[in-house]
């Protein structure tokens, strides 16, 4: 058994309470490699932002749980080294998909994991997060459930359409399984791809797709069952128009690619939305500075004068959005 806490970490309850009654969120940042991991850190230590370390099963199982454990403790090192006295660094298991896998990331350092049951009917939804919330609750490991399902494809998690989160139902779920924060569907959707052209509108002087708003129709309804208890969002990259083009220009192919408006983000953080999670943006950032690379320098084949820019293009992105989106910057002195 690997504690936490002995690696520097800390859970989420704190930090999100904060963030509550502070109107901001904070950035729970998915990575699957070293260099996305510096540039989380960096960007955290820079803005003193409180930060979410998210891991998928995909990724736990690329980094191997071993190696990830002792880069958690690295990144708190790393933070420090760069003048963050006291980080404020969360690994948190993203879209966990059974008691089991809870179960040994709690074993092996996480502080906090998300049991995603939403796929389920609701009754074994409840069961199944109330069995995590018991086992995690022991070891002072924070958990977040799901109701509601988002459409979209973002590792092992996938759906054709989403069904918004019945704010009827709020009470009774978090009451019955003890959560520490819910994620809900108000139109938000994984991957690169959020909306098909069919959904959308597009900007004549651009030829843009503009995306349907998020219901926050169905946000109010719940915050007002649920008054000050922290939501989280799924699938809010805003798929940065620029990195689109940066690929496409390269040899890539990204037609209408469009995510979440960056203002309706910053709408919800202000609210009760105190974890909005960001993947493919970071994707998308490294993958454009790696194909320009390759583009304007066939020749290089060095891994560093590739992932480098790759990764300082990554830290940008992420300070973009602690500061300008998320509104966290200087929350974690």
């Amino acid at each position: 058994m690997v504690n936490y806490k002995d690696l520097g970490l800390v859970n989420t309850r704190e930090m999100f309470a904060k963030a509550v009654h502070g109107g901001y969120a904070i950035p729970a940042f998915n990575f699957n490699n070293m260099e996305q991991l510096q540039a989380i850190i960096k960007a955290a230590a820079d803005t003193k932002s409180p930060v979410i370390l998210q891991v998928s099963k995909g990724a736990r199982n690329y980094a191997n749980p071993i190696l990830l454990r002792y880069m958690a403790q690295g990144a708190v090192d790393y933070a420090k080294s760069l003048g963050w006295e006291h980080p404020q660094i969360v690994l948190h298991l993203d879209h966990g998909d059974s008691f089991e896998l809870c179960k040994d990331c709690i074993d092996h350092g996480f502080s906090s994991v998300m049991i995603d049951g939403s796929h389920l009917p609701y009754e074994e939804n409840v069961a199944l997060t109330k069995k995590v919330v018991d086992y995690a609750h022991q070891y002072d490991v924070t958990v977040e459930g799901e109701l509601g399902v988002l459409a979209g494809v973002e590792d092992e998690v996938s759906s054709d359409h989403h069904t918004y989160t019945d704010p009827e139902e709020v009470i009774d779920f978090v009451t019955r399984t003890g959560c520490d924060s819910l994620a809900i569907s108000i139109g938000t959707s994984h991957g690169a791809y959020k909306f098909t052209p069919e959904q959308c509108t597009r900007d004549p002087k651009t030829g843009r797709l503009v995306p349907p708003p998020l219901a926050f129709d169905v946000l109010e309804g719940v915050e007002a069952k649920l008054p000050d208890f922290p939501i989280v969002l799924h699938g809010s990259s805003s798929v940065p128009q620029e990195y689109v083009d940066i690929i496409n220009a390269n040899g890539g192919k990204l037609p209408d690619a469009i995510g979440i408006p960056e203002e309706e983000l910053r709408k919800a953080a202000k609210m009760d939305v105190c974890k909005i999670n960001i993947d493919s943006d970071s994707r998308l950032a490294m993958t454009a500075a790696v194909r320009r690379v390759f583009n304007e320098k066939p020749a290089e084949f060095d891994p560093r004068k590739y992932l480098g820019p790759a990764r300082d293009e990554m830290e940008k992105l992420y300070k973009h959005k602690i500061v300008a989106v998320l509104g966290s910057e200087g929350k974690a002195e």
